[in-house]
């Protein structure tokens, strides 16, 4: 029978005292067996690894799990430790470090700049570092920042302190090929009481290894759209060797993302609380990259008329669990593949969207111009995977000619949705809107709500479009607009926005499906009225 224990985490930069001595300590590398990958940087780590017998076990490397993330399931009671040790590493194998460290308790031979003063023959101290103070963060290394400015050598003569700028080389009596470095060592302690082999498996969230998805929608043939899902992966974890990978679409929810945990190596509680208060802020910067994260398209550029229908794919929370099977990745090493691939029916349309000139008090403010005024040829088809589509860049081609790339966002199989392409810069179309005046010859009328005093204006718009190609286009108009309907030409289907839920004015969108012959010219008319503050 399995049991969960409540693990003893201690994190710490000093050396802990234990019981258990470095000669005590059985090391073990623990088997990451599964990775789940989200987009925003972080994935979800499953390693496991046997105890055989009652002990102190050493694990390396030491995990560094985000804050509240780290659970670890045995089948016998354990506890877990981490602290900083001494420990002999091969010196091709590490950076050069402060050779105060490096050739302590060797003999040197310390050559200074020069010729005017004899070399000094001697046994390099030891100097141990200064305790670090709980009230700030320690430096990176506190044995290499230990006296820098000078070198400690022990001669015949005494303790000779030389100034490190004025040393021109050293050479040690040291015919060994390691140095001697703090690392820090995740301590496993298995009970006495435990009987046989002990199964560990540890789970947390940790940075280091993600993906990023992209879509290509091939429309060589006019009535079928071949869609296909790629994937990059880019290890800086760890290697992986056979280990089973799932992509996670979604919209993640981990707001301590950007908090490490006291059991990752270099942590302080000064660091911790520093990035525990800065934390909204950068779980908010992350949320503001929808390719980082996952997208829905918003209410005001919504496409219009999709269908709210879809396939049902899962239960529970609204993230999917893409396996693609095992892999095998080295540290630094980047992976892309194919996911998937679907065909569907499509349509190209030609979206023209005329978003809302006023705000939510009826004014009209200088918004200066955007892409969303302008026509553009988009494809909308349905969604043929059986899985979501999640939010990313669509790379559009035919005949193996690029059109254009746009982005994806989150798409239901079988629902319904728009991708733009390009500008359709053959249709041509123009926008204008007029008050119009009352039999008295004034053009608005004063009313009151709410004790707060509004003008009303009654407005005339009119909508121009013309194909300047040589095909028959189907063309998508969407005119938002503030106020009440009094009237609109070829009966558009209206739809009230939700961002107009607080608004004195509702907020409204028209849209009209034509099919426009070549060279043919349409003109359309609407009539509303608004409420301007006073």
């Amino acid at each position: 029978m399995r049991t969960t224990r409540a693990i003893a985490l201690v994190a710490a930069v000093l050396v802990i005292p234990t019981s258990a001595t470095a000669a005590d300590e059985t090391p073990v590398k623990p088997t990451i067996v599964g990775v789940d990958l989200f987009k925003n940087g972080l994935a979800v780590i499953q390693c496991e690894m046997t105890l055989p017998k009652p002990g102190v076990y050493a694990i390396d490397p030491v995990p560094a799990p985000v804050h509240g993330t780290f659970w670890v399931d045995s089948s016998a009671p354990i506890e877990l430790m981490m602290h900083m040790r001494d420990v002999e590493v091969p010196i091709n194998e590490t950076a050069i470090g402060h050779l105060q460290d490096d050739l302590a308790g060797k003999k040197v031979t310390v050559y200074f700049k020069g010729n005017n003063r004899p070399p000094v023959v001697g046994t390099m101290l030891k100097i141990k570092p200064e305790p670090s103070n709980p009230t700030r963060p320690s430096p990176p290394d506190a044995a290499a920042s230990s006296g820098s400015r000078f070198l400690v050598v022990q001669t015949d003569k005494g303790r000779t302190y030389i100034e490190s700028s004025e040393v021109a080389s050293v050479e040690a009596d040291d015919r060994g090929n390691t140095v001697t470095r703090k690392r820090p060592r995740l301590l496993v302690t298995l009970a006495d009481r435990a009987r046989g082999e002990s199964k560990v498996t540890m789970r947390y969230l940790t940075h280091g290894i993600s993906w990023a998805p992209s879509y290509r929608m091939d429309i060589s043939d006019p009535k079928t759209l071949l869609l296909e899902q790629h994937a990059v992966i880019r290890n800086e974890l760890s290697d992986l060797r056979d280990t089973e990978i799932r992509l996670i679409s979604g919209y993640p929810s981990v707001q301590y993302a950007q908090v490490r945990s006291l059991l990752t190596p270099g942590s302080s509680w000064a660091t911790f609380f520093t990035e525990l208060a800065n934390r909204q802020l950068a779980y908010n910067a992350i949320l503001s990259n929808p390719a980082a994260t996952q997208q829905i398209v918003e209410n005001f550029r919504s496409p219009p008329l999709l269908t709210l229908g879809a396939t049902p794919s899962g239960e529970g929370v609204d993230l999917h669990y893409q396996p693609i099977g095992k892999r095998t990745l080295a540290e630094g090493a980047s992976l892309a593949l194919t996911v998937a691939t679907g065909k569907t029916d499509y349509q190209r349309i030609v979206e023209w969207l005329v978003p809302d000139t006023r705000n939510e008090y009826g004014y009209r403010p200088d918004r200066g111009q955007t892409d969303d005024h302008e026509p553009w040829d988009s494809l909308r088809f349905k969604n043929p995977l059986n899985f979501p589509m999640t939010t990313g860049p669509a790379l559009v081609t035919a005949n193996g000619q690029f059109n254009g790339q746009r982005t994806t966002y989150w798409t239901n199989p079988g629902q319904q949705t728009i991708v733009r392409v390009e500008k359709a810069l053959s249709i041509r179309t123009r926008s204008i809107e007029n008050e119009l005046l009352n039999k008295d010859g004034s053009s608005r009328d004063i009313v009151w709500i709410g004790g707060h005093q509004y003008r009303r204006s009654t407005v005339e718009g009119e909508l121009a479009v013309s194909n300047n190609r040589k095909e028959t286009v189907q063309l998508v108009i969407r005119r938002q607009f503030s106020g009440e309907l009094i009237a609109a030409d070829d009966s558009p289907t209206r739809t009230l926005l939700q961002e107009g839920v607080f608004s004195i004015n509702k907020r409204n969108e028209l849209v009209w499906e034509l099919t426009l012959k070549p060279g043919e010219e349409r003109r359309l008319k609407y009539t509303y009225t608004v409420l301007v503050s006073n």
